[in-house]
């Protein structure tokens, strides 16, 4: 074989490689699984996470816009608590919920970043505008979840109920309890 075809095979084996990464890029990404599957892999497994989509992060960015500024829609409230690695506080908008005379964080998505901080510290501040209520929680058991989450999804199910995977406010506790390891609560104590 002489130089030239040496060329020739190497320039045409780079553009067939080129085009074969172009379409592996451009490939549609494969179907998602039926909502019977999900549901199975999310509500019943106590390390699931929903990562939160374009619809959901404007949302956020624009209720968390609105609570900074002093305007809290639907109890809504600034969670800031710090990073677990960094130490730098790490905030996100958050809905507290009022029930039976407690006050509760409940996670919708999972094990969010929030709740791993959460977690690894001793508590963290509410904000709505310039006033910052510090607090400490306690993690409320899988066995006691039901009517608090019963409670959540009344308040917030137009928000939320999407991550519910058709568990509602009118389901069964058999049904709340089933997914509740999936749904970190949190009840808050404030400080002084």
């Amino acid at each position: 074989m002489t130089a030239h075809a040496d060329a020739t095979l190497t320039a045409e084996s780079a553009e067939s490689a080129a085009i074969a990464a172009a379409a592996a890029t451009t490939a549609p990404a494969p179907a998602p699984a039926p909502a019977a599957d999900r549901g199975a892999e999310t509500t019943e497994n106590p390390m699931r996470y929903i990562e939160p989509g374009r619809p959901t992060l404007v949302f956020n960015t624009t209720i968390a816009w609105l609570t900074r500024r002093g305007l809290s829609m639907w109890g809504s409230r600034v969670l800031a608590v710090r990073g677990r690695k960094s130490g730098e506080w790490r905030t996100t908008p958050v809905n507290l919920l009022t029930h039976e005379g407690a006050e509760y964080l409940v996670a919708p998505r999972g094990i969010t970043q929030w709740v791993r901080n959460l977690r690894a510290a001793d508590g963290g501040e509410l904000r709505v505008g310039k006033r910052a209520q510090a607090f400490t929680y306690t993690e409320i058991a899988d066995a006691d979840k039901a009517d608090i989450l019963r409670a959540y999804l009344k308040r917030w199910k137009w928000e939320v109920g999407v991550f519910f995977d058709g568990v509602d406010a009118s389901s069964s506790d058999e049904d709340l309890l089933r997914i509740a390891p999936g749904y970190p609560v949190f009840r808050i104590e404030t400080r002084g």
